[in-house]
């Protein structure tokens, strides 16, 4: 029955129609291709073949499962042979429908067909006999595997195509469905190559239709599993990983609900499927284990770590990590475990090698990190005590590649070991690998070590992970970070043993890289090196460490380093001091908005934690009350958060306050410090509660709780917080405020409440009756006319008394005359009582300087409100207590301006509180009288130059400025005399004067007109550390803000004016002073270092066009000058050229684009990053043309003409010239060919040049040596002086100092063509006086001839050299006796020197090129002295060949003989070189 219904169906294929011929073909080629069927017979077998491939398989299923049926059915080859049926017909047919999907433009018939036709082939492989009867065929057994994929039109796993019209066209086979484009999605390149051709036209199918084709992949899959599960693959091991890889791109085929259930036996998914075929494979029977499981890790690899890609490739998903995506993830990381279980021992080799994998491969992002150390700490967990610490044991030394993203997963890693619990000592393990079990030594020796890393990332990662360690609940992180701040680490100690430090900034190990080929192939080992382990901190160095990347070029460090330094003080684990506190306060103030606003949460989290830590409350203060008035919005948010987190969200009912509510008790003290000892943080609140105002943050509740405060101990902080509220909701108790008022008046008892309460009724002036606002004019007039108060109270009860009276009128006209009337009596109160003092017998020494000083106060106060009131009598008064050497009396026109005031010259002294407080009463004046400051304003100024007193100046300084914005026009050329006093002896002077003159520059009352811009730039180099700090947040943060070219218009200029040079008609011509020349005086050898660091402070702020345009500049305007003859190359110009070719030199002038650091240092692991390198070349690239083009047109042929001149007159600044253009050929060494490409002239005249610069150096410095020096190295020397000389170097007189000339591998600066300068010399020198520079060619020729003639005299005397030792060659003798000396060089080498004792001399003569005459080149040193020893029998030969390879030359003081010819032959030097082979002198002949 079977046999008959099973060869109906093979009829109904047509298998007995089927051309042998075609069958053939088709095994011939190896089902490579299919050749087409006969176009009646494929529509036939077509048109029924779904219902045939199903009836078909029932009938041959029976002959597989027979153990199940009742009746033998036989064996079904035999059915084949006995009626004449070809099995080979019938595989050749289901790899015709096979080949068919191929194709994506099959219908979904199509489809089915070809899944149908491929179960019916694993159906047949799976009868018996299949084997005999050569079922088997590798290719065709792939392509039904790959029918799988080839069928479901989802090529990811979020993107199917599907039509629009969900009808099922396509089921009827017509293929006519509407394409359209597909979308464009991230692809690796084995599926760009795979779908290149068929990208364009694809069916879009429904969703009925995909489920169909869905049920058919589960069904095949089913039946493979089957097959898998009885037929062996361990001979066919290409099939195998076919399978693997199939199995594997299926994992992720459609959701699993549930998750992934391995030991379910029931499976109802896809993924399911696939993870049980993945674990049949794992069988001994399929082939090797391990191999096997090295293909499937490896494959599983890409799915742990979320790549889009196959084989571990780093095509990463840009917008991030999908849900799918991460539950892919989990599956992978649960069957991984599941297998190690199974397999067990045999699986736990490739596990490592599978999480050493996970470390190299985990891409460089944030979240792809984190997801990978989960995965790898899973995973981690499968391994015994023994391969669990060799484990670690790697991966610590995989912490410490060079690779910035190796450190950085690392930090990751740590973090995710760190939440699991301690595994306890293992007596089993080796001593050395206790230490990786205690989760202690990975924060005390890795994550600490990385705190230091030279990668801002590593850093900022490293301090984020220990911030985490002690704001986490991982209780053993936390133990471990507060032993050892505690200093508690001795078992620590012990476990760690004896360990060595390392330096975590250089290459600390190698990494085996494995190729992509052998990645493709299996998992490989990853072996590392052994590095050297670091020493654990002390909380001394890990607190000095924190401050320090507090301070961090790079934000992200300053942030995480602010976040561990308040983790550690938030705990309690160290005590709070003032140097940390002083990091966060400055922090608060950072140049990075998102660090400030980090701080001050930190800091206000910090004070909540701590509220009774005084010192931290005026840290807090300091830091957060003044951002308040935060130019960035999102910072001055935060700031007011914090704010009112700490104070106003604390202000309650009296009746509710508590000394146990330790916020309530914080809110309290807070406002006391505000009110008693940081009055000057007062005025930033009047900002802020105008901003809260403006949000309707107060509420009638909160002013009525304030004002229950006003009658107790924190009266005067309500008071105070009251007043700034006032001005802006002044709908208060007013009963209550006056009633205070009231009983403060009746009481005279003056105190800190008084300013406040002032301050409120002048608020709420406005709200009051007339009559109450009469009565508190007369209140006020008499406390201000008891003259029993402070300034500061006279201050704001003068401005209350304005407030009530401009309320108590109408019109302004009235405002003034009830004004006149009240301050008009104050007035004549202190006229009368300064007059009586002034004319008095005794003058101001019998009277009370307290009272003066208030009668002067309150009259400049009341004077500003009625100036009709104060008349010339008053003026005199004043001026009669400015008392000093000369007088002037403001109606004496006809005397000189420039003198003190005073017109009681030789009164008696008054004292220096009287005569500030004066001037400041005259410069109260001077504000209402025009005509009066006039007078008086020369006077003052000079003033700044002969007082001595430092409160006068001050206070002098500040009348000026206010003068100025005043009256502009008439006292801005008395600004330059404000600015001398930058320069004044007191530091507190030059700090006040910045103020007030940034505050003239910021408000754009002065300019930057003279020598002011050259006086605050002066400030840089200010003795005082403070200052010089105050100096750059002015200029940078304020000033620079509103002018962006301010220092790149001024920067030529600045090396004129420091430089005191004056000769040129366009720099330098501000009218000075012989007094401010001096004070600010830079010029001379001896400041070049502070103009330098002026110079490098301005163009360290430039933009690159602000560098290339000033490059250009200094060339014109001051080299250009100099060559064209408009100024004199003298002595006098020697520093300003100096300046200019050092700044031309310096780093600070190069463009930022030559600056970038290499990319040796950057992680190019993503195509974002290698986008960024690519971009920073091509930009790089492009600049560099320009630079080169305007260096060979603009600064060579000026610099070339310049050196002439400077050569010519024996210019010092020549050295500079000639550093400059070694720095500029180090620039462009890559590229010197090409920029001299025009005039090869000059390049060998500069090359030439350069050499002779660097021989002269080398010898100026030989010669500086005494002769006693040589004397000492002589082997004749006596031995008494041979020990005073090897002794030098460790007592050196005063007068001496050591000369080191590197050697050229230790020197990175080479010539510009690639010649080492120098070898290394080290020699006992004294300080000489300066001697007489001669020209180089001399120089060259004298240094030359010296070595010849002394290596010819050593020769004719010694024979032979000091043992042991390398004479070098000897410097040149200067043509004086008092300067002519001999160095000699020794380099004690023994052994190598007497290894090349028998090599022959093989350099050549210094002045015999070696190339073409027109590409000559010169060597590293002047001549070449061989290393020779006692002669020998064996050495004669070599030393008389030694001998003709020397040149001699004479002295140039005696007859230059002829020189012999030198046989030097090129051939291509004689074709193009006449002279090539010719010595100099032949030449010259």
């Amino acid at each position: 029955m079977a046999g008959a219904a099973a060869v109906r169906e093979l009829e109904a294929l047509g298998l007995r129609r089927i051309s042998a011929a075609w069958v053939d073909t088709i095994w011939e080629v190896d089902f490579t291709e299919t050749e087409p069927l006969d176009e009646f017979l494929e529509e036939e077998i077509t048109e029924n073949a779904l219902e045939a491939f199903t009836q078909l398989y029932k009938s041959i299923f029976k002959f597989v499962d027979q153990s199940q049926q009742n009746v033998e059915v036989g064996d079904v080859w035999t059915v084949f042979a006995e009626n004449n049926l070809s099995h080979r017909a019938l595989v050749a047919v289901l790899h015709h429908f096979i080949h068919v999907v191929q194709d994506t433009k099959a219908t979904v018939t199509q489809r089915q067909c070809a899944l149908n036709a491929a179960g019916l082939y694993f159906l047949l492989l799976e009868i018996p006999g299949s084997v005999a009867n050569r079922i088997f065929h590798p290719v065709l057994f792939n392509k039904c595997l790959d029918t799988i994929k080839k069928n479901w039109p989802a090529a990811d796993g979020d993107f199917r195509k599907r039509k629009k019209d969900t009808q099922a066209k396509s089921s009827r086979g017509d293929g006519k469905a509407r394409k359209r484009a597909r979308p464009v999605r991230q692809k690796t390149n084995e599926d760009m190559f795979e779908e290149e051709d068929d990208e364009e036209d694809t069916d879009y199918l429904s969703t009925r239709d995909l489920l169909l084709i869905r049920n058919n992949i589960f069904s095949l899959l089913k039946n493979f599993l089957r097959l898998l599960s009885n037929f062996p693959l361990k001979d066919k091991p290409d099939s195998a990983l076919h399978c693997l890889q199939l199995f594997t791109d299926l994992t992720n085929f459609e959701p699993v609900p549930g998750g992934l259930q391995l030991s379910d036996p029931i499976t109802k998914t896809v993924p399911e499927l696939a993870y049980y075929g993945l674990k049949l494979l794992c069988s001994p029977k399929h082939g090797d284990v391990d191999k096997t499981l090295r293909c499937l890790f490896q494959r599983l690899l890409s799915i742990i770590l979320m790549l889009d890609g196959v084989n571990g490739t780093r095509s990463v998903a840009v917008l991030g990590v999908g849900q799918r995506t991460i539950i892919a993830r989990d599956q992978a990381i649960t069957f991984v475990s599941y297998i190690v279980d199974e397999v067990k021992e045999p699986a736990l080799p490739v596990l490592r090698i599978l999480l050493q994998h996970i470390c190299t491969k985990v891409p460089d992002k944030a979240e792809f990190r984190t997801h990978g150390a989960q995965a790898l700490v899973k995973l981690l967990s499968k391994l015994s005590s023994a391969d669990y610490v060799a484990f670690l044991d790697w991966f610590h030394k995989y912490s410490l590649n060079s690779k910035i993203s190796y450190r950085n997963f690392a930090l990751d890693v740590i973090m995710a070991l760190l939440k699991l619990p301690d595994r306890g000592e293992d007596p089993s393990l080796q001593p050395e690998h206790q230490k990786y079990l205690d989760n202690k030594y990975w924060i005390q020796v890795v994550i600490l070590d990385r705190c230091s890393d030279k990668a801002p990332t590593v850093r900022s990662r490293a301090l984020s992970c220990l911030a985490q360690c002690l704001d986490l609940n991982i209780a053993s992180a936390f133990e471990s970070v507060q032993e050892l701040m505690l200093g508690t680490t001795k078992s620590l100690h012990k476990t760690l043993g004896i360990l060595e430090s390392t330096d975590v900034t250089g290459n600390l190990y190698s990494l085996a890289t494995v190729t992509s080929n052998q990645s493709r192939d299996a998992l490989k080992t990853i072996e590392v090196t052994d590095p050297r382990e670091s020493m654990v901190k002390n909380v001394s160095e890990i607190m000095s460490m924190l401050r320090v990347r507090a301070g961090d070029e790079r934000t992200i460090v300053r942030k995480s380093a602010i976040q561990v330094l308040v983790s550690i003080l938030k705990q309690n684990v160290v005590l709070c001091t003032q140097e940390d506190l002083t990091v966060l306060q400055d922090r608060c103030r950072d140049p990075a908005p998102s660090v400030r606003k980090q701080t001050l949460q930190l800091i206000t989290d910090l004070l909540l934690a701590q509220p009774n830590n005084e010192l931290l409350q005026k840290a807090w203060m300091n830091g957060v009350i003044p951002v308040v008035i935060d130019p960035e919005n999102t910072v001055q948010e935060k700031a007011l958060e914090c704010l009112n987190q700490v104070v106003m969200q604390q202000i309650k009912n009296y009746t509710q306050f508590s000394e146990e509510d330790k916020r309530q008790r914080l809110a309290w003290d807070v406002l006391a410090l505000l009110v008693f000892e940081y009055q000057e943080l007062c005025r930033y609140l009047t900002k802020a509660f105008l901003l809260w105002s403006q949000q309707d943050k107060f509420s009638s509740t909160f002013i009525k709780d304030l004002i229950t405060h006003t009658d107790t101990d924190h009266a005067a902080a309500a008071w105070m917080l009251l007043s700034k509220i006032a001005g802006s909701f002044p709908k208060l108790n007013y009963t209550k405020i006056i009633g205070s008022w009231d009983d403060l008046y009746r009481s005279k008892n003056i105190d800190n409440r008084t300013t406040h309460i002032l301050s409120v009724m002048g608020n709420i002036a406005h709200h009051l009756l007339e009559e109450t606002r009469a009565k508190l004019i007369d209140e006020v007039k008499n406390l201000i006319s008891a003259f029993c108060s402070t300034p500061e109270i006279v201050s704001q009860a003068v401005e209350t008394l304005y407030k009530l009276c401009h309320a108590h009128c109408k019109t302004p006209e009235e405002t003034q005359v009830l004004l006149d009337q009240v301050c008009g009596e104050l007035i004549l109160i202190c006229e009368s009582y300064i007059s009586n003092i002034v004319f008095s017998d005794g003058g101001t020494q019998h009277a009370d300087e307290s009272m003066l000083v208030k009668h002067l106060f309150t009259l400049g106060e009341a004077a500003q409100l009625c100036p009709r009131k104060v008349d010339k009598r008053i003026f005199l008064l004043v001026q009669s207590f400015l008392a000093g050497p000369l007088g002037l009396s403001p109606d004496s026109s006809d005397l000189p301006a420039s003198q003190p005031l005073t017109e009681f010259s030789g009164s008696a002294a008054v004292s220096s509180v009287v005569r500030a407080h004066a001037f400041f009463t005259l410069g109260k004046l001077c504000l209402q009288h025009e005509d009066l400051a006039k007078k008086c304003i020369a006077a003052l100024a000079r003033e700044l130059e002969v007082c001595k007193d430092v409160a006068v100046r001050n206070n002098v300084i500040i009348i000026i400025c206010d003068l100025c914005m005043r009256y502009t026009t008439m006292v801005v050329r008395y600004i330059p005399n404000v600015a001398v006093c930058l320069k004044d002896s007191d530091p507190f002077i030059r700090k006040q004067t910045m103020v007030m003159l940034t505050n003239l520059l910021q408000d754009e009352y002065i300019k930057w007109k003279g020598s002011l811009f050259f006086r605050f730039v002066s400030v840089l180099v200010d003795s005082d550390e403070s200052i010089r700090s105050f100096a750059e947040f002015c200029l940078v943060h304020l000033l620079l803000k509103r002018n962006q070219v301010m220092f790149s218009q001024q920067f030529t200029e600045c090396i004129f004016h420091f430089n005191a040079y004056e000769k040129h008609d366009k720099y330098n011509k501000c009218s000075q002073t012989e007094r401010e020349k001096t004070l600010f005086s830079l010029k001379g050898n001896k400041n070049k270092e502070k103009r330098m660091t002026i110079y490098k402070f301005l163009l360290q702020h430039f933009t690159d066009e602000q560098r290339f345009n000033v490059t250009n500049k200094l060339a014109h305007d001051i080299l250009a000058c100099f060559v064209d003859g408009m100024l004199p190359v003298d002595m006098e110009a020697n520093e300003l050229l100096s300046d200019t070719f050092v700044v031309m030199s310096c780093k600070e002038i190069k463009l930022t684009s030559f600056r970038t650091k290499s990319s040796d240092d950057a992680q190019l692991d993503d195509e974002m990053a290698m986008a960024n390198a690519v971009m920073q070349v091509a930009q790089k690239k492009l600049i560099s043309q320009v630079q080169k083009k305007n260096f060979v047109e603009n600064i060579i042929p000026i610099v070339s003409s310049l050196k002439s001149q400077l050569e010519q007159k024996h210019i010092p600044a020549l050295k500079d010239l000639m550093q400059y253009l070694q720095e500029v050929m180090q620039d462009y060494r890559n590229e010197i060919k090409e920029l001299f490409a025009a005039d090869r002239q000059l390049a060998a005249e500069l090359e030439y040049d350069l050499k002779k610069y660097e021989e002269q150096v080398a010898g100026e410095e030989g010669t500086e040596c005494v002769t006693v020096g040589a004397a000492a190295l002589s082997p004749r020397a006596s031995p008494s002086l041979r020990s005073a000389v090897r002794i030098g170097t460790e007592a050196l007189s005063p007068g001496t100092r050591v000369v080191q000339l590197t050697p050229p591998k230790q020197r990175s600066s080479l010539s510009p063509f690639g010649i080492p300068i120098s070898t290394s010399i080290a020699v006992l020198t004294p300080r000489l006086t300066k001697r007489r520079s001669m020209p180089l060619s001399t120089l060259a020729i004298l240094n030359s001839a010296k070595k010849a003639v002394e290596m010819s005299q050593k020769r004719k005397t010694t024979g032979s050299v000091l043992p042991g030792s390398t004479l070098r060659g000897s410097r040149y003798t200067h043509k004086y006796p008092d300067t002519a000396v001999s160095l000699q060089s020794l380099k004690e080498n023994t052994a190598s020197e007497s290894s090349s004792s028998n090599a022959s001399m093989t350099e050549r003569a210094i002045s015999t090129p070696d190339r073409t005459i027109g590409n000559v080149t010169f060597g590293a040193g002047v001549s070449y002295i061989s290393v020779t020893q006692t002669p020998t029998a064996e050495n004669g030969h070599e030393r008389s060949k030694e001998q003709n390879n020397l040149l001699c030359l004479m002295s140039p003081d005696k007859p230059v003989p002829q020189p012999r010819q030198w046989k030097v032959e090129s051939p291509a030097a004689n074709k193009t070189n006449p002279f090539q082979g010719r010595t100099r002198s032949q030449k010259k002949n």
